[in-house]
């Protein structure tokens, strides 16, 4: 197995287009050619972690947090960043990260964090928008089925949890074939009317090309006429934290004991408790106070996240509950989720998990 090989299995879970713009998730170091020796499983790619790859026999590493975050313009050793540069290029090991693209895939970081506590009906917190495109075409009735089938295929055709959704519109084409030409009905130089279905489905922009494909692959039209637009809809399996339902509410202190229990965290810091209990429950891995406004618009009982300032604990307002359980702990399931991805697709695949804890912070 080659690296490109693991590399394509993440990104058809977490594609590389749902980052954010000041991420750097992607190959790192390394060649996507290389051959596979095995891969080490992380959250964070320590100077520790390239140790252990290099012990495990492993030349692939996957991380959660990207290693270079902003560029570098020299790689002396100088930092701990640099020193995991140099050690993994020496080492011939490869490193990748799946970031932000991971935190805002509706089954990626935030729901790993969801059942743990054991939500349900769970919903995207804050829809991506800019992320879904409609492809227009024209076919002949008689070959509409077909193309459907293919563009269902491809990944088109899905809104929420519904799929195969398109609209389908009859109607009449006209077209006269050039010199040269071998039109599908109808002769060349000669104006010709064909019954046709105008077909519309959506689909996510970073499936273009394979929807484009299978559009021309499958349309027995010498020359395809189709239309592809942006939408700005929100796209709903996409986007940042989850929203969701406990299955019985808790008062708020039993609430933040099982929420310190389930996170085995050794910290909670948490706003005034406001006498009400907890059923509705918003999340967000990592550095999430971003969403709070929206966590509370939603209606939202607590928010679960990591790294508050002190004076945003103030913005809850006796409106919500925070809870900061730590940027890690609230990150920390990502290993488990990377192993899900990989073996669900390759069953004879075993990666390993880091048996570093990476975590800087410390509780007394």
């Amino acid at each position: 197995m080659k690296i490109k090989e693991i590399i394509q299995a993440i990104e058809a879970f977490a594609p590389l287009q749902y980052q954010e713009s000041y991420d750097n998730a992607g190959l790192i170091f390394g060649d996507a050619g290389w051959e596979v020796t095995n891969v080490l499983l992380t959250l964070d790619a320590t100077e520790a972690v390239i140790d252990e790859a290099i012990a495990r026999g492993c030349n692939l590493v996957v991380a959660h947090h990207p290693i270079v975050f902003s560029g570098l313009k020299k790689i002396n050793g100088r930092n701990y960043v640099e020193r995991v540069a140099i050690k993994a290029i020496k080492h011939d090991i490869a490193v990748y990260a799946a970031h932000t693209n991971l935190d805002n895939v509706r089954n990626g970081v935030c729901a790993e964090m969801a059942s743990r506590l054991g939500l349900g009906q769970c919903r995207v917190l804050q829809p991506k928008t800019g992320l879904l495109k409609k492809l227009y075409t024209f076919v002949p009735q008689v070959d509409a089925e077909k193309v459907r089938a293919a563009l269902f295929a491809a990944g088109a055709g899905h809104i929420g949890n519904y799929s195969e959704c398109s609209f389908n519109a009859e109607g009449s084409g006209t077209f006269k074939g050039g010199e040269g030409t071998e039109p599908y009905v109808g002769q060349p130089g000669q104006r010709h009317f064909e019954p046709e279905t105008k077909l519309e489905v959506i689909f996510p922009l970073y499936l273009e090309s394979r929807v484009v494909e299978a559009l021309l692959s499958s349309h027995p039209y010498e020359e395809v006429a189709y239309d592809i637009v942006g939408l700005d809809n929100a796209y709903q399996q996409v986007g940042s934290g989850l929203i969701g339902e406990l299955p019985e509410a808790m008062d708020e202190m039993q609430f933040l004991q099982y929420v310190k229990q389930q996170f085995g965290t050794g910290c909670v810091r948490y706003t005034p408790p406001r006498g009400k209990k907890v059923k509705t429950v918003a999340l967000c891995g990592g550095a999430g106070s971003f969403l709070l406004k929206r966590a509370i618009s939603a209606g939202a009982d607590a928010y679960i996240s990591a790294d508050f300032k002190y004076h945003e604990f103030f913005d809850a307002d006796n409106q919500i509950i925070i809870a900061d359980i730590g940027h890690f702990e609230s990150e920390q399931f990502t290993v488990e989720l990377f192993y899900h991805i990989l073996t669900e697709k390759f069953r004879n695949f075993a990666p390993l998990k880091s048996v570093i804890k990476t975590n800087p912070v410390n509780y007394l």
